[in-house]
């Protein structure tokens, strides 16, 4: 009898193995700027919800804006998803020098992408993936883009000793500045994470979510700080906080996100 059971364990142990490697578990796009390269998965979906808020004083008044990023994640295959993004409900206060307030509500607009994920992680070769968004003006007046536009980025993640990882993600984005005219901006993100445990991780990060000339609004960048932790394997929740980096820029913002796979 204790031949037979040590044959069972010798012969379970590989499938126990390939269990705990295929560990399902949420892999978020979020709170951080760089994208994970990864995708959610053949037939599953995953929401990932937030709340932020971005206070920024420009010549002499002050503004606060609140929105409800949200992105939705489709697994059209094991290394392809569909993607729905939006900064949602928007609400907009500005404090003029003289006293007066305005407030401006409604949608911002819908963004439809893919995301590619072209290969797993090998030695020094990072873990990469490819994504595709194109911008639709279909907000409501006061936060509609004056045109709709695109960008592509590539997402690259490496393992590093200690539990570290970093991420880079590069692309270019086409759009319209406010006179309606098309130009190209560049996108920047660097991000350098720490697993602290199963179920916490936090991260610091540099964020260029446009890099631009003065006449289409310049360069926008900030230094960002979060965490996030796993309640469970498929829901997590995190926040981060961003400090905006020059006058093109909101002076801060910061959000709190709820993520969920099915």
């Amino acid at each position: 009898m204790p031949r037979l059971w040590t044959a069972v364990l010798l012969l379970g142990l590989p499938l126990l193995a390939h269990a705990v490697e295929e560990k399902d578990q949420v892999v978020t796009d979020r709170p951080d700027f760089v994208e994970s390269s990864n995708v959610v998965g053949a037939g599953r979906f995953q929401i990932e919800t937030s709340f932020a808020l971005e206070r920024d004083k420009a010549h002499g008044g002050k503004q606060r804006t609140y929105s409800t990023p949200t992105l939705l994640r489709f697994g059209l295959s094991d290394n392809w998803e569909a993607r729905i993004e939006t900064d949602g409900r928007m609400r907009v206060v500005t404090d003029d020098p003289g006293g007066g307030r305005q407030t401006d509500n409604g949608y911002a607009d819908v963004s439809l992408g893919v995301k590619w994920h072209m290969a797993d992680a090998d030695g020094a070769l990072p873990s990469m993936g490819v994504l595709a968004h194109l911008d639709l003006d279909s907000g409501t007046a006061a936060f509609r883009a004056p045109g709709k536009g695109g960008s592509l980025r590539l997402a690259a993640e490496w393992e590093l000793p200690g539990d570290l990882g970093l991420g880079v993600m590069p692309g270019l984005a086409w759009q319209r500045d406010d006179n309606g005219a098309r130009y190209t901006s560049a996108i920047l993100g660097v991000v350098l994470g720490k697993e602290w445990n199963e179920r916490f991780r936090s991260f610091i990060e540099y964020s260029a979510p446009q890099i631009a000339r003065g006449r289409h609004g310049g360069t926008v960048t900030t230094f960002d700080v979060g965490a996030a932790y796993l309640l469970t394997d498929l829901v997590q929740v995190d926040s981060a906080l961003s400090r905006g980096l020059n006058r093109n820029t909101p002076d801060w913002s910061w959000t709190v996100g709820l993520s969920i796979k099915f």
